[in-house]
């Protein structure tokens, strides 16, 4: 085991989780902060939260198995265009092999050996990492497994301003909502931040500010094109 105790095995699905949280806390703020500045009553912002609750977390879902099941294709095909050129020709395969590793700083004669070396354990995994950059073979990602926890991680973060829309007193719903939205970003950003052992500040930062844009700018149209009911 590494003495460093890097994070980057976390990479996927953390990068999916995070991406998933936060889409759900901002579209989801960013609608309630919309509707609720042009005007519309409390029983309408809550149905339109909930709405976008619900129709996100499925979207997330559909657009993260369609996004794995495509790499998985892609993948495939490409493999099987390898394993076709292996068969047909592998001494020039194998000397490809070993122009990718000399690219990559091995000697000429050691690079051949080891090219060779590689190909004798698995011909198609070598080729797979050293010349598609492939690690790990098509069809490890579960494309339900992602479209799940995309959709989950959704619906948690849009569940955190739709409760503070539930919660707020009359006439401040804008300001709970934003708050709201505004303290799950921070929690989100040093949690994603933490896990990846990434600088927290950095990722804070970033998350709050297009969170606070988008919050912005929609509150901005709701105000300029609403009409109070």
């Amino acid at each position: 085991m590494p003495k460093e105790g890097h994070f980057i095995n976390r990479s996927n699905w953390l990068r999916a989780s995070v991406l998933g949280a936060n889409d759900g806390i901002v579209s989801t703020a960013s609608l309630l902060v919309g509707v609720a500045a042009a005007g519309m009553d409390r029983s309408g912002i809550l149905l339109a939260g909930l709405a976008g609750l619900t129709a996100g977390a499925l979207s997330m879902a559909a657009g993260e198995y369609v996004s794995v099941s495509t790499q998985q294709d892609i993948e495939t095909a490409d493999l099987a265009r390898e394993r076709a050129a292996l068969e047909d020709d592998p001494d020039y395969e194998l000397s490809e092999l070993a122009e990718g590793l000399e690219a990559r700083g091995v000697q000429a004669g050691l690079a051949l050996k080891v090219a060779q070396q590689m190909t004798d354990h698995d011909a198609l995994d070598a080729h797979a990492r050293e010349e598609l950059g492939m690690h790990g073979m098509a069809g490890d990602a579960n494309a339900f497994q992602a479209a799940f926890a995309s959709s989950f991680s959704f619906a948690i973060g849009a569940g955190m301003p739709l409760l503070g829309a539930v919660l707020a007193p009359g006439g401040w719903t804008v300001q709970v909502v934003a708050v709201v939205a505004l303290l799950a970003l921070i929690v989100l950003g040093g949690t994603g931040a933490r896990l990846g052992g990434a600088p927290m500040r950095p990722s804070i930062l970033r998350v709050v500010f297009w969170g606070s844009l988008a919050m912005v700018v929609t509150s901005a149209v709701g105000r300029l094109f609403g009409v109070h009911v």
